[in-house]
């Protein structure tokens, strides 16, 4: 959950999360502008869930010329 994007990707392609710096570089594929924190956090776990990454696959952006 960040209120600036494009910083929180630079932070993770930089190397500073520690929890995913193996899996860098990473692309932005998708993200939603929710109104408070608390619903940021369950729309994040159910987009860490198997429905969700569904979703997630079937709305992500941009769209491949396949779709």
């Amino acid at each position: 959950m960040t209120s600036d994007i494009e910083r929180r990707i630079k932070e993770h392609n930089s190397g500073r999360t520690r929890s995913n710096k193996a899996f860098r570089p990473f692309e932005l594929i998708y993200f939603e502008k929710v109104e408070s924190r608390k619903e940021a956090r369950v729309r994040e776990i159910y987009l860490k869930s198997a429905a969700g990454k569904r979703f997630i696959m079937k709305n992500k952006w941009p769209r491949s010329s396949a779709e």
